[in-house]
């Protein structure tokens, strides 16, 4: 059995006995114990009574956190002409047609967004194997797919969170970086906890937040009480 360093053992101690606790001792947790050499990431996740191999069990979505990602998003836009254009202008990384397509089926993928025109799909559609797995595959339902690609890259640049439920109905997304003030974190984490809340679909039934959990990058978790994260959404 491997040794755990000194920083992983006092995390784990800090840890130790901790379950369901208040959103605010679960920030204060997280961040006291983010000992890493670089500013780690926040991240949540939450198990949901959801089965997302049922369309109406699929819990999709976006937030804009309101303190943001403290992550730098690069985007990647399909468009032509006047929209390649506008989305050069509002700040996107890479901007392309079918030059884009080949890129991509090449394996390089140096963008965590993808936003398309519609007049793009036909040739975005191709790409269904490589991008949906990543979660990168632009949809009409969370404003990836539009003619507004100004606010689509503003949109991502800007803190905007994109969320959907894998195959055992967890959702999990970044919340903010471990140098946000604890109420820079608590203020995301509630943002995200009632977006998924909206997000709740038609065909869940009984208990839809099960269970919600916070960790850093390379951090141990602590668990959530429910009403607290919700307010009793």
């Amino acid at each position: 059995m491997a040794k755990h360093g000194k920083r992983t053992t006092a995390a784990r101690a800090a840890f130790d006995g901790k379950v369901n606790v208040s959103v605010a001792e679960a920030i204060a947790l997280v961040k006291g114990n983010a000992s890493a050499k670089f500013d780690e990431t926040v991240e949540i996740a939450m198990q949901l009574g959801v089965d997302p191999r049922h369309a109406d069990q699929m819990v999709r979505g976006t937030v804009t956190l309101p303190n943001g990602t403290g992550k730098t998003v690069r985007v990647a836009v399909f468009a032509r002409g006047d929209k390649a254009e506008e989305a050069k202008a509002a700040g996107a990384d890479i901007v392309g047609a079918e030059d884009l397509m080949e890129t991509i089926q090449s394996g390089k993928i140096d963008f965590d967004r993808c936003i398309a025109t519609p007049d793009m799909m036909a040739i975005v559609g191709r790409l269904g194997k490589v991008l949906g797995p990543r979660n990168l595959m632009p949809n009409p339902r969370v404003g990836t797919v539009t003619m507004d690609v100004k606010e689509a890259v503003e949109a991502a640049k800007g803190g905007q969170v994109q969320f959907k439920a894998e195959k055992a109905g967890v959702v999990h997304a970044g919340i903010g970086k471990a140098s946000f003030s604890a109420e820079q974190l608590q203020e995301n984490m509630r943002a995200f906890v009632d977006a998924v809340g909206k997000a709740r679909p038609t065909g869940a039934k009984g208990t839809y937040m099960k269970k919600i959990a916070v960790s850093s990058t390379m951090g141990p978790g602590v668990t959530v009480d429910v009403a607290s994260a919700t307010g009793n959404l």
